[in-house]
């Protein structure tokens, strides 16, 4: 059969040990016998990243504000350890928290369910999407070690020149530490705008959540821009569409959230939607298991797997051993990007098989084919725990066959 063409190329960004590797085995085994794939290649693992000053980086989000779609593999965010490890020239930023401040993005996590992985919440039946804030807070941060008997302070100059300051803490009595955060009124702007349309997208409830009893200035701004730009700009638009947007406090929306059914998308600010992220989707089943796209207020994506560069199974591979790693999430975010490049190119063949890979996947799981990490999960009677590789290969079949009877 002839392949299906692309009319637009994919931002396609490279990473780092397993994930890698699994990288080139969905393009060799699964896109590239169907698709003529067309991308726009960045080589984002660390050792280049630390070639280039981190200017990579840059270059491939700029890429992506060129052609609007993006798919990228996990990237090391390098620590002391990784230092000595690559021998770096400096501790390298994450490369998605660039991508994200350039792109000025929302990210959007969901589970992806499957027969035989059953929730640990026992009442979840639909799945929650976590909309991350993707700008600012402890990402953007300054730190500082303070010594005992030292002062600090908040300290503003204004556009007149006009300095306003405000004790933090004086340190008369021990050593301690300190923490600078900001945001902008433009992102968290952003960041609303991206989290209403989304729902009426998906047409699903919206619930945001901050902590602003406590947080009366920064907290409460967001919880301020939201409710403005709601009852302004999309208050009508939810209620035509049978979806209701909530506020509520973090420690409330918990709470809720565990009681919940699912079937809702709950958006929190950067740090509480990196952890609420990786908590649903262990909850749900797996990290490996979860869907994860940034959406500019342009109208630009860049999809992603949610999890890290599987470290201890890279060092299994180095030394010739068997793994048995999940690639899932890693597939359907080149099913995401794929779809989405064929929904903004007008080419329905492409967004077909984008969901004829989907589909092979959770069936390849369904039928009792999968990695170590579902098959200690997986409730099937009859399954079979494979290498790597075996499952792309599995799926491969399954796909083939999908298309055949198209």
């Amino acid at each position: 059969m002839a392949k299906i063409q692309m009319k637009t190329p994919l931002v396609e960004m490279d990473g780092d040990e397993m994930t890698r590797i699994i990288w080139k085995m969905i393009k060799d085994i699964l896109i590239l016998p169907h698709v003529d794939l067309k991308t726009e290649y960045y080589d984002l693992s660390l050792v280049h990243r630390n070639e280039t000053d981190d200017k990579v980086t840059v270059e491939s989000a700029e890429a992506t504000k060129k052609y609007g779609v993006a798919v990228k593999c996990a990237t090391i965010t390098p620590n002391a350890a990784r230092m000595t490890e690559y021998d770096l020239k400096e501790m390298w930023k994450s490369p998605n928290g660039t991508i994200r401040a350039i792109l000025d993005g929302t990210v959007f996590r969901a589970p992806i369910l499957v027969k035989g992985i059953t929730p640990y919440i026992p009442t979840w039946k639909k799945p929650i999407c976590i909309a991350r804030h993707a700008y600012g807070d402890v990402y953007k941060n300054t730190e500082m070690i303070v010594e005992q008997g030292s002062k600090a302070e908040l300290c503003v100059t204004k556009p007149d020149g006009t300095v306003e300051t405000s004790l933090i803490h004086d340190f008369a009595k021990s050593d301690g530490i300190i923490q600078g955060m900001h945001n902008l009124d433009s992102s968290i702007s952003s960041f609303a705008r991206a989290c209403f349309n989304y729902a009426l997208d998906r047409k699903q409830d919206l619930w945001f959540a901050t902590k602003d009893t406590i947080s009366k200035k920064y907290d409460h701004r967001f919880k301020d821009i939201f409710q403005q730009i709601f009852d302004s700009e999309y208050k009508e638009k939810f209620a035509e569409a049978g979806i209701t947007y909530f506020y509520t406090l973090i420690d409330d929306a918990v709470a809720r959230v565990i009681r919940s059914e699912g079937g809702y998308i709950w958006a929190c600010k950067n740090y509480d939607g990196d952890v609420m992220s990786d908590m649903i989707a262990t909850a749900f089943g797996s990290l490996a298991m979860m869907t994860s796209v940034l959406v500019s207020p342009d109208g630009v994506y860049e999809y992603e797997a949610a999890h890290g560069t599987v470290q201890r199974h890279y060092y299994k591979h180095l030394k010739g051993e068997e793994t048995s790693t999940n690639s899932v999430a890693t597939l359907f975010a080149w099913s995401g990007a794929l779809r989405k490049r064929g929904e903004l190119d007008g080419t329905p063949d492409l967004c077909a098989f984008a969901d004829a890979l989907e589909k092979a996947t959770l069936a390849t799981i369904e039928d009792g084919v999968m990695t170590g990490d579902l098959y200690a999960l997986s409730t099937l009677e009859n399954k079979t725990k494979v290498n790597t590789e075996t499952f792309l290969r599995e799926v491969g079949v399954r796909l083939s066959k999908i298309i055949r009877n198209a």
